[in-house]
């Protein structure tokens, strides 16, 4: 797992700070995420069922297009685009995009590395395709920051409050109605962790 900036669980109940380290390390391994995460604070207040998480994140990336993960060539004659694959990983989202786009039976994939892509508008669909929008790494970070806040939140901490906005994330959950100031408290520690660490 890609070491944290800062990594604090502060608890009242000392027992609960390795135990809830614990739950988190598992889950940032599980979905993935340590890469993405520089900075992360858990505070937990069991007399006030509150569990208040703030996250900086690292630079995640931008989106990714067709041409940055394979080459594109329309084949006129052919009635085709060919698409070369360079970057496998992506293979499942470009193939979910090209069904929307042509229909499952205008796509063919020949080989691991080929994916065609039969149209009458060979030339015009390539230049398209190059710049068609594969994955959004941010999209996909947003969906997983909340799995993984709900994963390590105690059970039955159902009321839950999350911001997610530029690289911070901030996410508060009790068995109670939310208040504002526990929400405030949470910004105060993204502050914290913006300004390098615990105070």
């Amino acid at each position: 797992m890609d070491s944290l900036e800062t990594f604090v669980v502060d608890s009242a109940i000392e027992s609960e700070q390795e135990f809830y380290r614990k739950i988190i390390e598992d889950n940032l391994a599980s979905l993935k995420l340590a890469p993405a995460i520089g900075r992360i604070k858990v505070v937990l207040r069991p007399e006030d069922s509150l569990f208040q998480m703030a996250i900086i994140l690292r630079d995640v990336g931008t989106r990714v297009t067709t041409i940055d993960i394979a080459d594109v060539e329309a084949k006129p004659v052919a009635g085709e685009v060919i698409i070369s694959i360079k970057k496998e990983q992506y293979i499942p989202e470009l193939l979910v995009k090209l069904w929307e786009r042509y229909g499952k039976a205008n796509i063919s994939q020949p080989d691991r590395w080929t994916v065609a892509v039969t149209t009458d508008k060979p030339a015009e669909e390539a230049a398209f395709l190059k710049e068609m929008m594969v994955a959004d790494p941010r999209h996909r970070l947003h969906e997983n920051l909340v799995e993984f806040a709900i994963r390590a939140t105690p059970e039955g901490f159902r009321v839950r409050y999350h911001l997610y906005k530029g690289n911070r994330f901030v996410f508060v959950a009790s068995e109670e109605a939310l208040k504002h100031e526990w929400i405030e408290e949470a910004g105060a520690m993204l502050e914290e962790l913006t300004e390098g660490g615990k105070k």
